[in-house]
């Protein structure tokens, strides 16, 4: 899927990820004097694409150094966005998917409200998009995720989730994911869940339900992520209050 409509320090970004995803820690990336000219850009937008990687723990910075790429994590981070597939690949695994269903079907009210999708008062005439998938780690279930999108980006019924990513999808449609908020709890795995995570019934999981919001802070994507709670982990940062 391409980038036509992406910004400038996502395209950028998108480069720069490639770049790492073939280096070893601690390896040096071009300055940002060196991104303005190849890329063609001003220093803050450099500097925007560089910070993001900054921000998700993929690059840190050395004062009078430059920008290096950092050790890979073991764990998400609860604060950062990170796609699935992006975060498989900088523990050294590989990802991929098993699309369990895609297609539209009426809108629940919760996600009429939630994605502000129009027609709010005849809700049985308002449509979403629902794409279910099993996210897989070196070919292992780890995350049953089911995302919900507003009728108007059915185009990605069209992509073949299998093996693309669903933000670089949305992003070549003109929606950026940009910030979002997340509710995690524990559940058990019913026997549909089990059988799809390949766990034991009544097994632990995490479930995340995010609400992730586009450039312009409208409403993007409401999806729930049910995780196998022994195969995936979320990393908290913290200030203790005085």
């Amino acid at each position: 899927m391409g980038t036509d409509f992406a910004p400038r320090y996502y395209q950028i970004e998108q480069a720069l990820r490639s770049r790492i995803a073939e280096h070893r820690p601690h390896d040096p990336l071009p300055s940002e004097t060196a991104l303005c000219e190849e890329f063609g850009v001003s220093r803050m937008t450099a500097r925007a694409a560089v910070q993001r990687l900054v921000t998700e723990g993929l690059v840190y910075r050395v004062s009078g150094r430059g920008t290096f790429v950092a050790e890979p994590p073991t764990h998400r981070r609860v604060e950062s966005l990170v796609r699935f597939s992006e975060e498989m690949r900088r523990q050294g695994r590989t990802p991929s998917s098993r699309l369990i269903s895609a297609g539209t079907r009426a809108a629940l009210p919760e996600e009429v409200n939630r994605l502000r999708l129009p027609g709010s008062a005849r809700i049985a005439q308002t449509r979403v998009v629902e794409i279910c998938r099993v996210r897989l780690a070196d070919r292992v279930p780890t995350a049953l995720e089911r995302a919900v999108f507003p009728e108007a980006l059915s185009a990605l019924l069209d992509v073949d989730f299998t093996t693309a990513s669903m933000h670089e999808a949305l992003a070549g449609l003109g929606r950026i994911p940009t910030r979002g908020h997340s509710s995690i709890r524990a559940a058990t795995a019913g026997e549909v869940e089990a059988d799809l995570l390949a766990v034991a019934p009544g097994s632990a999981l995490l479930v995340e339900e995010r609400l992730i919001l586009d450039q312009d802070d409208r409403p993007l994507e409401l999806t729930e992520s049910r995780y196998a709670g022994d195969r995936y982990a979320l990393d908290v940062a913290f200030e203790v209050d005085s």
